[in-house]
């Protein structure tokens, strides 16, 4: 079990989907599909829907908080958010369209890309499934 710190409330499971690079929600993922189109994102081209996604934070515009509320209502945001250090923009989306997001995990060693995790924002926890 990793402990962190909650965010938005909410508990999800799923598959992670990893990224070294920040992320903007704003001209970086297309809100229609999920899709990350930023040409530059090691991320291009994979989908974030239904993803746990985990990034080192976000980047770009405070309408990147609007595309993630878009996407929760076009049914192609991730499930849940994990940042290595949350910032208002990503963290204010999250509240927004009730997407579990936490940050600082204790322990990032195990999650990788494909592994399968719960999100526990209420509890301040991640397990390995």
């Amino acid at each position: 079990m990793i402990h962190c710190r909650k965010i938005a409330k909410g508990k999800a499971e799923g598959e992670l989907l990893v990224s070294s690079e920040p992320i903007s929600f704003l001209g970086g993922v297309d809100p229609e599909t999920g899709k990350v189109i930023d040409i530059k994102h090691e991320l291009k081209g994979q989908s974030i829907k239904d993803k746990i996604l985990f990034i080192p934070g976000g980047k770009g515009s405070t309408v990147g908080s609007y595309v993630i509320f878009q996407m929760m209502k076009n049914n192609t945001a991730p499930k849940a958010i994990i940042c290595l250090k949350a910032e208002p923009i990503i963290a204010t989306g999250a509240i927004m369209s009730d997407i579990p997001m936490v940050d600082s995990p204790d322990n990032t060693d195990q999650l990788v890309n494909g592994r399968k995790v719960e999100v526990n924002s209420d509890e301040e926890t991640i397990t390995l499934l």
